[in-house]
């Protein structure tokens, strides 16, 4: 697998978690901490990535760089993924399948931010194993990186991608071809009626019906004058 240069990238960063560690020593207790940090594109491009440091924010960069280094892609079908999985890391045990179009993304924890940065919208998932989060995250990663690429395995078998795919990944893939043609057309759709969507003579309608003090009525000749008064009955009170 060629190595994706991440300087090419708009990528996102998600933490998943931060643990603290205490190693005791002669002097007392000494704290550091490990981050999990996944990262993505958001179009079949993730990385994970473990930092470990005395502070926070260092052990989150050093996530970041790892995850940056450990990129991998995904292959999607539409808004979810090409066909079931199951992947193990340790003890944990993550299961992947696709959804329909409009399912939305069932995962938790660090399932849900490795999916969401990839890319993915629509997807079943299920941990059976370890809570762990970084056997978890990596166990996922795991799962996306055996995906199998559609066009690739449907040229192998001598098969056309349609008759490969499950309907509901059939589904996916028309949704998501709608959805880029609406996207399209929307701009040349709602530009002309936006102008006219407030009817004819709605600000004449509205003059001298105000009900803040001082804006009702007919205000000329009023210039200069007081809240609600004329012309210079708001002098002289003091």
């Amino acid at each position: 697998m060629a190595k994706i240069d991440p300087a090419t990238l708009t990528l996102e960063e998600r933490v998943v978690s931060i643990n603290r560690v205490a190693k005791v020593v002669k002097g007392g207790r000494r704290f550091s901490f490990s981050a999990v940090v996944v990262v993505g594109d958001g179009n079949g491009v993730a990385g994970t990535g473990l930092g470990k440091a005395n502070e926070v924010p260092d052990a989150i960069r050093k996530g970041t760089e790892d995850a940056k280094k450990n990129l991998f892609r995904v292959p999607l079908v539409g808004s979810t993924i090409p066909h079931a999985v199951m992947a193990d890391y340790g003890s944990a045990r993550i299961v992947l399948k696709p959804a329909s179009p409009g399912t939305g993304v069932i995962a938790g924890g660090g399932v849900r931010a490795l999916v969401e940065v990839a890319g993915i919208k629509d997807v079943l998932t299920k941990s059976l194993g370890s809570a762990n989060p970084v056997n978890v995250v990596r166990a996922a990663a795991v799962g996306l990186k055996a995906m199998k690429d559609v066009e690739k395995e449907a040229a192998k078998r001598g098969k056309t991608v349609s008759q490969l795919l499950p309907k509901r990944a059939l589904d996916a893939i028309a949704e998501r071809q709608n959805a880029l043609m609406a996207a399209a057309e929307a701009p040349v759709q709602t530009a002309a009626p936006a102008r006219d969507s407030r009817p004819m003579g709605g600000r004449s309608d509205r003059r001298g019906q105000s009900g803040r003090p001082g804006f009702g009525g007919d205000r000329r000749g009023q210039r200069g004058g007081g809240a609600g008064g004329s012309g210079g009955s708001g002098y002289g009170r003091r």
